[in-house]
């Protein structure tokens, strides 16, 4: 084995592939041999924590030299039902993947026509630029106090000049739900924020 490939699949797992079974699924890699996967549970799945996927030698490695992982404690018990109710959703109703894309370029399309600027989405999640990490502070307040919760990314999270709120589609969104989440966020842009 001359070399492994990583991928932090914290994005893709419950959006990309078939059925949401990840982006090294969408790849064709899944199940390769020397191919590592890191998860989070905690964003499509709703729950919390993380996985290492990958072949049998490389997880009894880390369990066994991960200071992180010795020192840590294991995942609770409702955390993992939480994280296998939501894979057994997947896979009964695997069309919620492809909703989610949709719902996520959708408010990437709404946002830049208003003359937003935000980042093609390739999953889920749809970030908006702001013209410095004080607005965007603000800007998230603002949506806040207007009813919509939006993530607020700034440094040191981001490098200085590219704050942004960040925003995730949910496959269960409403189109009136959308229409309200674009609007608010429009509404309460902080000046310098639009390209028009």
């Amino acid at each position: 084995m001359g070399a492994a490939l990583l991928v932090d699949d914290a994005h893709g797992l419950g959006v990309l592939g078939e059925g949401g079974r990840g982006a090294l699924h969408a790849a064709g890699l899944a199940g390769a041999p020397y191919v590592v996967a890191t998860l989070t549970l905690s964003k499509s799945l709703g729950s919390q924590g993380g996985a290492v996927l990958g072949p049998a030698k490389v997880i009894r490695h880390l369990v066994n030299t991960a200071r992180t992982f010795i020192f840590d404690t294991g995942l609770a018990p409702a955390a993992a039902g939480a994280a296998l109710a939501s894979l057994r959703l997947l896979r009964r109703e695997p069309e919620r993947a492809g909703r989610a894309r949709e719902v996520a370029d959708r408010l990437y399309g709404r946002l830049t026509a208003s003359g937003l600027t935000a980042a093609r989405p390739d999953a889920a999640v749809v970030s908006v630029r702001a013209p410095s990490a004080s607005a965007a502070l603000r800007w998230a307040a603002d949506c806040r106090e207007a009813g919509l919760s939006v993530g607020c990314f700034r440094p040191p999270s981001v490098p200085d000049g590219i704050s942004r709120l960040r925003l995730t589609a949910r496959a269960d969104l409403t189109g009136d739900e959308i229409d309200r989440a674009v609007g608010t966020i429009i509404a309460t842009a902080p000046a310098g924020a639009t390209e028009r």
